[in-house]
C-alpha cells in the first residue's frame, strides 16, 4: 500500500498556495538565468539518459521536487526508470536490496545500511517509491572510510585495498584533472592544505558515483541520481567521469541555490545547471 509522508503533501500545498502569489516557495531558471517552469524541466528530463539532481541536503523544496520529478518520469517510462543516490554507499547495496524486495522491514534497514540522519524525512520517500514500484535503487557512493584514505594518502591508498574492497569503488586507476573548476575551488578554499588529496577524495566520490550510475544504465533506461549539487554543478564532477565512459550520454543537470530575492537569478549562479532551483534563504530546513 502506498505510504504518504507528512512533509510531501504539506510542501505541495505550500507550492500551490504560493504560485502566482507574492511569496513563491521557489523559482526555476534555465542555464542562462531565464525563468522557466516545472513542465519544461520535466520535458528536458524525459530526453536525458541520466538526470543528476543536485540538491542542498537540508532543503525541503529540493526533496519535494525530487519526488515529483521521479513520480512524473515513472508515469512515462515505468520500470525503465532507475534511481540512485550519493546518500547510500556502494557496499550497502545488498542491505538496500533486501529492503526493496521486502525481505527485511524498515526497522531492520537501519541495522544493515548506514543511513543519513535525515533519511526518514528526505530520502525514505524516494526509497519507498522504488520499493512500491519495484524499481532499482542504486547505492552509488564510495564507502566513506575509503574516501578518507584518499584524503590521507591520495589515490595510491586505494591501490593497497584488497580486491574484495575494490569492488565498491571506481575501477583503478582513477583519472583526475586538477584544473577542473570543481577541484580547483576545493584546493583553493583549503588554502592548499594537504596538497591535492582533499580534491582527490572528492574526485574519488565523483568517479565512484559515475561508475555505479553507468554500470546500472543501459540504452532506453532513464537514471535519476540524487546528489549534493557540488557533485554535478557546471556539468563537471560526476558528469566529467560519465562522459569519459560514454561521450554521447545525454546528461541533464539540475542545480540548487538560495537567495534573498528569487525573482532573478544571481549572475554568478548562471551555468550551474540546465535548470537551477532558486529557493528563498528563509526557507525552513529539514535538519
Amino acid at each position: 500500500m502506498k505510504k504518504f509522508y507528512l512533509f510531501l503533501p504539506l510542501l505541495a500545498l505550500i507550492s500551490v498556495a504560493f504560485k502566482g502569489a507574492d511569496k513563491p516557495a521557489y523559482t526555476l531558471f534555465t542555464i542562462n538565468g531565464k525563468p522557466t517552469t516545472y513542465t519544461k524541466m520535466l520535458e528536458e528530463a524525459k530526453k536525458a539518459d541520466v538526470v543528476l539532481f543536485g540538491e542542498y541536503h537540508n532543503n525541503p523544496i529540493c526533496h519535494w521536487l525530487q519526488y515529483e520529478l521521479t513520480n512524473d518520469l515513472y508515469k512515462v517510462y515505468g520500470d525503465k526508470v532507475v534511481l540512485g543516490a550519493e546518500m547510500f554507499e556502494a557496499d550497502n547495496q545488498r542491505g538496500l536490496n533486501r529492503y526493496l524486495s521486502g525481505e527485511i522491514a524498515d526497522t531492520q534497514l537501519r541495522r544493515v545500511v548506514r543511513l543519513w540522519p535525515n533519511y526518514e524525512t528526505d530520502y525514505r520517500p524516494l526509497v519507498d517509491f522504488a520499493k512500491e514500484h519495484k524499481l532499482q535503487f542504486i547505492a552509488t557512493n564510495i564507502p566513506r572510510k575509503f574516501a578518507s584514505k584518499v584524503y590521507m594518502g591520495g589515490f595510491a591508498a586505494l591501490e593497497a585495498l584488497p580486491d574484495s574492497s575494490k569492488q565498491w569503488i571506481a575501477p583503478l586507476p582513477i583519472a583526475y584533472d586538477s584544473t577542473l573548476q570543481c577541484y580547483k575551488e576545493i584546493f583553493m578554499n583549503a588554502g592548499g592544505h594537504g596538497g591535492q588529496n582533499l580534491p582527490m577524495s572528492q574526485a574519488a566520490k565523483d568517479a565512484t558515483m559515475a561508475h555505479f550510475i553507468y554500470s546500472n544504465w543501459a540504452p532506453g533506461k532513464h537514471f535519476i541520481h540524487y546528489n549534493g549539487s557540488y557533485h554535478s554543478d557546471r556539468h563537471q564532477s560526476i558528469e566529467w567521469y560519465l562522459k569519459k565512459k560514454n561521450p554521447a550520454l545525454k546528461v541533464m543537470v539540475i542545480s540548487t541555490t538560495t537567495q534573498d530575492d528569487i525573482s532573478k537569478l544571481n549572475k554568478e549562479d548562471e551555468g550551474r545547471g540546465d535548470v537551477i532551483i532558486c529557493v528563498p534563504n528563509t526557507m525552513t530546513t529539514t535538519h
